[in-house]
């Protein structure tokens, strides 16, 4: 299986003390360039570090390149109403043509209910209520009629190529969800093995769905310092099953995380 390897742009940090706020144009042109696959933009509206809006800089990584796969890694969809996201979905597939990934999550728990209670979504109904706007999307986006539960009819023009869906979340629950939904599954910081075992699980879910096992997206994983031995782990990564591998930002700067994947991508 070809691994595909991506970075994740300078929207924000993990760490509030020192946000990863960058040129969005200049590392996707730079991740283009230098053959990565893609570019991820993280999502949230309070976090734990300034963060900017995801849909308009994965607007301005298309805008600045040809090839690129621009991805949300991850939307955290029912933070805004379903058709909203929908039509921020087929705006991104249209001006980039068809290159979006929509990697979907619920939310880190760890940073709070704030920005669910700004937007004035509910935090504990979040997991099931991104259940049934999956359920919903597909059709959303591609134009068909869907009716709410008011029993209002709605259909999006202009319709737009639905793209592949990821789910996050290392849960049980995430990872039935992501069965149930989803082209793909993201996990963070997860080990080879760990891939190889989560694979299994997933194609046993997926047969209870009568799909194919979602292919697997790793997050931040733990490689190597040294470029040829980080090289020889994504082999490793390959081998279990892996799909994709996406780099953390660096503390020193999205410049040096770039830089890294770009030799990786050289070594390879």
């Amino acid at each position: 299986m070809t691994l595909h390897l991506g970075a994740i742009l300078p929207t924000s940090s993990p760490d509030p003390e020192h946000p990863i706020l960058g040129d969005i144009r200049a590392a996707a042109r730079f991740a283009e360039q230098a053959g990565l696959e893609s570019v991820w933009s993280t999502d949230h509206l309070v976090a734990s570090a300034p963060i900017l809006d995801s849909t308009v800089a994965l607007a301005t990584a298309a805008a600045a390149t040809d090839r690129l796969r621009i991805g949300y890694g991850v939307l955290l969809l029912t933070l805004r109403p379903v058709a909203w996201a929908a039509k921020q979905i087929g705006a991104l597939q249209y001006v980039s043509e068809n290159r979006l990934l929509l990697g979907v999550g619920t939310g880190n728990p760890a940073h709070g209910d704030l920005g669910w209670r700004a937007a004035g979504a509910s935090f504990a109904d979040r997991g099931q209520n991104t259940d049934e706007a999956l359920r919903v999307l597909p059709d959303l986006v591609a134009g068909k009629p869907v009716t709410f539960a008011d029993g209002a009819e709605f259909t999006l023009a202009p319709s737009a190529a639905m793209p592949p869906i990821l789910v996050a979340g290392d849960g049980p629950r995430a990872r039935r969800r992501a069965a149930e939904f989803a082209d793909g599954w993201i996990t963070i910081g997860a080990s080879p093995a760990d891939v190889a075992a989560a694979g299994r699980e997933l194609s046993t879910l997926a047969e209870t769905f009568g799909r194919n096992a979602p292919a697997i997206t790793v997050v931040a994983p733990p490689l190597a310092a040294a470029p040829r031995q980080a090289a020889d782990q994504l082999g490793e990564y390959a081998a279990s099953g892996a799909e994709r591998v996406i780099l953390a930002p660096s503390p020193a700067g999205w410049e040096a995380s770039y830089e890294f994947a770009a030799e990786l991508q050289r070594l390879r």
